[in-house]
């Protein structure tokens, strides 16, 4: 991947590539319990402890967008992945909680 690849990516950038089916990974660090409120899918999900001994899960050849609840876990994420060579790794600004505000206002939040 590019070194220009951004650090975060906006929900509306996000609805974006799913309406052009950009090819995209979405990787949801959250925990169990909080993927039975709400969820967006297809993701891959591995909760951010677990991330490290997954890295051969990842994929390193397409933009690989990590989301939590409101975007603190996943920026934490992010930074981890980019100093461990995932390039590709994007932040989503806000996390669910702001796709749930801005793009699907049905979706429960917590």
């Amino acid at each position: 991947m590019a070194p220009e690849t951004p650090l975060e990516i906006t929900v509306s950038d996000l609805l974006a590539l799913k309406n052009e089916n950009s090819v995209h990974t979405l990787l949801d660090v959250r925990e169990l319990q909080e993927i039975a409120v709400c969820r967006l899918d297809p993701c891959l999900h591995i909760p951010m402890p677990d991330v490290p001994a997954s890295v051969d899960q990842l994929p390193s050849d397409r933009p690989l967008v990590v989301f939590c609840n409101h975007g603190m876990r996943s920026a934490q994420v992010v930074a981890w992945l980019r100093h461990n060579g995932f390039d590709n790794a994007i932040d989503l600004q806000g996390g669910i909680d702001r796709w749930a505000l801005e793009i699907d206002p049905t979706m429960p939040t917590y």
